[in-house]
């Protein structure tokens, strides 16, 4: 299935049905009172959130969601049924935002929560409740009210516990399929990744955690330039970030480039984001003289952040080290969160 991470719906609950104006006709009771019942209330449309899916793509199917209507009041005293519920199916990590005002209305975390985003309208009153000592017969009902109609905007953010940056094609795919069950397309070519792959690292020592291969930024990403702010999004969730770097291409006049571009993005998208915490790992040492690279970006970067790995992703050199410690700090942040 296609992943789909933004859509534009519109929802409707149900109108409230109308009350009926009725009175009692028997037999031996010609002129009976009123026993018009009440219209039924409309259905609300509900969000609630399910690991059974993935992606908003359904929604680029369907635009349109209607609850049904409370149906009408009868004579005596029947009051008309509710209407329906509407439930709208959305994965964990789903923001809602009302498309008018650009409002957050609802950011679903958790499998199983749910919100009701439009209430369905009251039905109206049947004439029984008009009656009164001056008028003991009253002819009018009351009216059921509208449902409510709102535009929403939907968007997924993807729930992992560490993302991983980085330029194009520094092997980000790759290392996701190393560390993890994933299998990401991987070639060796830029923005081979066009959408964010999930994938569970799973350890001895340690519960599992979930990494995420976010698509290649580049400079000017944070206003939509390459791949842009339709993928930045999706690291804000993170405990923190791997920020991958290929050697083979640093620089030799400025090594720390890759690093400073990369960083730069994520200020200018999110101060906060930009402040997490960041396990640098040079990548590619493989490569004719990417260890002597390597060497001069890990001295280079020590006083800006010490935690720095080097590995190759394609040979599996340094990676067993690596995916213990990437184990390691996320239990420290579980036990600290607990």
């Amino acid at each position: 299935m296609k992943f789909v991470d933004e859509a534009v719906i519109t929802i409707q609950s149900g109108n409230g049905g109308n009350g009926c104006a009725s009175f009692r006709r028997e037999k031996y009771v010609p002129k009976g009172g009123p026993d018009g019942g009440d219209g039924g209330r409309g259905g609300d449309v509900i969000f609630e959130t399910t690991s059974r899916i993935n992606t908003l793509y359904r929604f680029n199917l369907k635009k349109h969601f209607k609850a049904p209507r409370g149906a009408h009041g009868r004579g005596k005293n029947q009051s008309g049924k509710n209407g329906k519920d509407l439930v709208i199916e959305v994965p964990p990590g789903t923001v809602i935002r009302n498309v008018e005002s650009g409002r957050i209305i609802k950011d679903f975390v958790h499998s199983g929560e749910s919100f009701v985003a439009a209430q369905g309208g009251r039905g109206g009153s049947g004439n029984q409740h008009f009656a009164s000592s001056r008028s003991r017969t009253p002819r009018h009902a009351q009216k059921g009210e509208l449902g409510q109609t709102m535009a929403l905007r939907l968007e997924l953010k993807l729930l992992a516990d560490v993302g991983i940056i980085g330029l194009p094609n520094a092997g980000k795919s790759t290392l996701v399929s190393r560390l993890s069950s994933a299998q990401p397309k991987i070639a060796d070519y830029p923005f081979t990744t066009l959408t964010p792959s999930l994938g569970v690292v799973e350890t001895e020592k340690t519960d599992p955690f979930v990494i995420a291969d976010i698509p290649g930024l580049i400079e000017g990403a944070h206003c939509g330039v390459g791949l842009g702010i339709k993928f930045l999004k999706h690291v804000e969730r993170t405990r923190f970030l791997v920020h991958l770097i290929d050697v083979a291409v640093l620089p030799p006049e400025d090594p720390l480039r890759p690093y400073r571009v990369i960083n730069r993005e994520l200020q200018l998208f999110s101060p906060t984001l930009a402040r997490e915490r960041q396990v640098v790992v040079l990548n590619k040492i493989d490569k004719p003289g990417a260890r002597t690279q390597a060497g001069k970006a890990r001295e280079s970067l020590k006083e800006l952040n010490p935690d720095v790995w080097v590995i190759s992703a394609l040979t599996g050199k340094g990676l067993e080290p690596l995916k213990g410690r990437l184990a390691a700090l996320m239990e420290d942040i579980r036990q600290a969160a607990a």
